[in-house]
C-alpha cells in the first residue's frame, strides 16, 4: 500500500493521471472515503487522463448511478452506488459485464459482489485541519 498527501486539486489531478497510466482493461477501482473526501474529483482526474482530454465533462454519477465513457483506453464506467436501495440492483447496471472495461466505483461497499471484484482500492481522507487529501492505494 502506498500513501500520499495531495495538497490541492492540481495534485489530485496529477495523481489521478498517474493512476490512470497504470490501469488496464478489466480493472475495477474502488474509490473510498467519506462524503466530500474527493472520490469524484479522483474519478474525474482518472477519466480525463484515460480520455486524453483535460477538459472532458465528467459529471458526478450520483443521480444517474452509472456514466459510460468511450476512451482511447477502451470503455470506462464510472458508478456511484451511494443511492442503491439494495445490493442486487447493481446486477441490473451491468457494472461487471464487460471484461474489457475499466470500472471506477464510488461507494463499492454497498454491493458485496463489486467489492469482491475490485482490483485496486483508492482510499481518500481529509486530514485534520481540512487542507488537502490523504490518499492510499492498494492493489488487491
Amino acid at each position: 500500500m502506498t500513501e500520499t498527501f495531495l495538497p490541492d486539486d492540481d495534485a489530485t489531478a496529477r495523481f489521478g493521471a498517474a493512476l490512470a497510466a497504470g490501469l488496464k482493461p478489466g480493472d475495477i477501482v474502488s474509490l473510498e472515503g467519506d462524503l466530500g473526501a474527493g472520490k469524484t474529483a479522483m474519478a474525474r482526474a482518472i477519466l480525463r487522463a484515460l480520455a486524453g482530454d483535460p477538459a472532458l465533462e465528467v459529471p458526478s454519477p450520483t443521480f444517474a448511478i452509472l456514466q459510460p465513457y468511450d476512451t482511447p483506453s477502451g470503455p470506462v464506467l464510472h458508478a456511484d452506488l451511494y443511492r442503491l436501495a439494495d445490493a442486487t440492483e447493481v446486477d441490473e447496471l451491468g457494472l461487471l459485464d464487460d471484461p474489457e472495461a475499466i470500472v471506477l466505483v464510488e461507494w463499492a461497499e454497498r454491493a458485496p459482489q463489486v467489492v469482491s471484484a475490485v482490483t485496486l482500492t483508492v482510499h481518500l481522507d481529509i486530514p485534520p485541519g481540512g487542507a488537502g487529501r490523504q490518499v492510499s492505494v492498494k492493489r488487491n
